[in-house]
């Protein structure tokens, strides 16, 4: 177990500091016969899903529900699970493990929070290399769509 040693701020003792790999969440939106993708803002630069970090006492769903409606202006409905996603090198900042959903999204998408830009790709018109392991996620989700499980 991974562990870094902190001086407790009251009396001095060493403790142990947990390293745990932190709960993320990308969501697919459907929208227009494409899906939606964000230009990030923030390091790592270039295109990616919409998501981010899952606020303390928030659940998975509402914090994908939210980073929607924050990158992308978008409310969203159908939430459905694609899977989850923790290779350690995923996202070279830290260990982040990510639930990925899909949803249909209603409305007009605005860049808005981490999102410098916005656009509606079409399924076969995909950038070719994207942010984080977003590339592997979107080839699971258009498996999924191929064999009509997604």
């Amino acid at each position: 177990m991974a562990f870094d040693t902190l001086d407790c701020p009251a009396c001095g003792t060493p403790v142990k500091a947990y390293r745990n790999p932190v709960p993320t969440v990308d969501i697919i939106i459907e929208i227009d016969g494409g899906i939606v993708l964000i230009q990030r803002k923030n390091e790592p630069l270039g295109w990616a899903l919409p998501g981010g970090f899952v606020d303390y006492g928030e659940r998975l769903e509402d914090a994908a529900r939210r980073e929607a409606r924050e990158e992308t202006s978008l409310d969203v409905s159908g939430l459905r699970l694609l899977g989850c996603y923790s290779d350690p090198a995923r996202d070279r900042r830290l260990h982040t493990i990510s639930t990925v959903y899909v949803a249909t999204g209603r409305g007009t998408p605005r860049a808005g929070d981490d999102a410098a830009g916005i656009a509606v790709f079409p399924l076969d018109g995909l950038p070719r290399q994207l942010c984080f392991d977003h590339d592997s996620i979107l080839a699971d989700y258009l498996r999924g769509k191929e064999s009509g499980s997604v």
